[in-house]
């Protein structure tokens, strides 16, 4: 069975959509989320959902495969590679540490104090609000 991916392309964040894709899976993989086995949505199916090229959704499926986190069966669905049976607490931080880093660099270069850098951190993780938003968007 094919499950909906939980993924949110901001086409303001700089980086390649391709990119994001590729970073959302795999920290979902990581994490557990997507469960070993899993089967992925198709390059077209997931294209028109989030409004992208089915190309660039083939492109991120094929890092996503280089890098051991799904497995291509020609003709069958891809799905969350067994060689990750391996990751756990240790990797999930691993990724939660490299999706912090560049907020890491904004805290220095702002100038802002650990404790107000983690009451932020600490509101954003409590709030209702999940949607991404770019540094200019209105707050709601």
């Amino acid at each position: 069975m094919t499950i909906p991916l939980h993924i949110q392309i901001d086409r303001h964040s700089g980086l390649p959509v391709y990119r994001q894709l590729v970073d959302q899976v795999r920290f979902q993989a990581t994490a557990g989320t997507l469960e070993i086995g899993t089967e992925l949505p198709s390059t077209r199916a997931l294209g028109l959902e989030l409004g992208v090229n089915p190309m660039t959704i083939s492109k991120a499926y094929g890092e996503l495969e280089r890098l051991g986190v799904i497995e291509r069966r020609p003709g069958k669905p891809n799905v969350v590679s067994a060689r990750l049976a391996g990751t756990g607490a240790a990797d999930a931080e691993d990724e939660l540490r490299r999706a912090l880093q560049p907020a890491v660099v904004a805290i220095r270069q702002l100038g802002v104090t650990t404790g107000d850098a983690l009451r932020a951190l600490e509101d954003l993780l409590e709030s209702d609000d999940q949607e991404p938003r770019s540094p200019g968007d209105p707050t709601p």
